[in-house]
């Protein structure tokens, strides 16, 4: 009993040592404005990881019902009811009350990959997209390639064009997408490396659906910034995100098919990153509508926990204990 409380004692302060002061002063002082007394519980999960939770989501072309079964015997249940407006039978999603990740599995050569892992509040941008088969699809920011798995869950593009400009990361979400699509499949995926401002310019209206997951202060990671001075810097650089983001979407607009549909989506809390931008967007693009998304929080209300007052083209979602998911906002658009 002693030993445990020992070893709980020092997992504690070894996470609490872990956590960047600056960063987290930085937050105190922005959240507590933005999201009153929300922030109190947001907060508390943000930088306790032992609170957070994993989803399991499946590859439906290697499924398993050992799996499934083995999920069920662990307490694991299915994230999404039938009542969602877009729900394909295809989805499996799994999720767990209590907190903990379920074993990964390692990238084999050749060999496709049972589930993915992931936060399960990012599904909602995919479930907001809702893909259907034969549609012209473009993921702007797409490593390290969940949501690009998650989309081929849905349905079967007629074009799936996956892009990432970081070379890096885009090496990571080619194996990603070589773990979970066969081969078959893949030859319909198109992975390129371009400027994703430029997309627009490069492919005017070619699209029918658009998912612009864009790069973010990504509010779980930099809580955890082990090098200080990297912090700072990050900090430093957070106001010219939003201008990034702005010059992502406005590309986007214009690979828009006439009729289409887009979505964006962060994992940052930051009004000035969320719905400050939509509103830019929403004020300067005339052929621009939003698209009422109320009827997807209310669904998923169960699951997540969704910030009041949003309106009903955006959601937010927060992390809560029992909850751990997000933060993810998601807003959708039509041209």
């Amino acid at each position: 009993f002693f030993f445990h409380l020992k070893l709980e004692s020092k997992t504690k302060g070894k996470l609490q040592r872990q956590i960047c002061q600056v960063v987290l002063n930085h937050f105190e002082k922005q959240y507590t404005k933005e999201l009153g007394d929300a922030w109190t519980g947001v907060r508390h999960v943000l930088t306790h990881p032992l609170c957070w939770q994993y989803a399991v989501l499946l590859n439906r072309f290697s499924w398993s019902l050992e799996l499934e079964n083995t999920l069920c015997l662990k307490g694991y249940h299915p994230l999404f009811q039938e009542t969602l407006p877009y729900l394909p039978g295809s989805l499996k999603c799994y999720i767990g009350r209590i907190p903990g990740r379920f074993p990964a599995q390692k990238h084999q050569p050749g060999k496709l990959k049972d589930y993915y892992l992931l936060n399960a509040a990012s599904l909602l941008p995919v479930l907001a997209l809702e893909v259907k088969d034969g549609e012209e699809v473009l993921d702007v920011c797409a490593a390290p390639g969940g949501k690009s798995v998650a989309i081929l869950q849905c349905a079967y593009p007629g074009n799936f064009h996956c892009n990432e400009y970081d070379g890096l990361r885009s090496r990571w979400l080619r194996q990603t997408l070589e773990s979970f699509i066969p081969t078959p499949l893949i030859n319909s995926v198109t992975v390129s490396e371009l400027d994703g401002r430029q997309i627009g310019d490069l492919n005017p209206e070619l699209y029918d659906k658009i998912l612009v997951d864009a790069p973010c202060s990504n509010d779980r990671s930099w809580l955890f910034s082990t090098d200080i001075h990297q912090a700072t810097l990050r900090l430093m650089q957070r106001k010219e995100l939003s201008s990034l983001q702005l010059q992502l979407l406005r590309s986007a607009v214009k690979a828009l098919r006439p009729g289409g549909s887009l979505v964006y989506s962060t994992c940052t809390l930051s009004k000035a990153e969320n719905s400050d931008v939509i509103n830019l967007i929403l004020n300067s693009c005339s052929n621009i509508l939003p698209v009422d998304i109320s009827d997807m929080g209310k669904a998923v209300s169960q699951e997540f926990t969704l910030l009041a007052g949003t309106q009903q083209h955006e959601l937010l979602v927060l992390p809560e204990k029992g909850k751990a998911w997000g933060p993810m906002y998601v807003a959708k658009l039509k041209k």
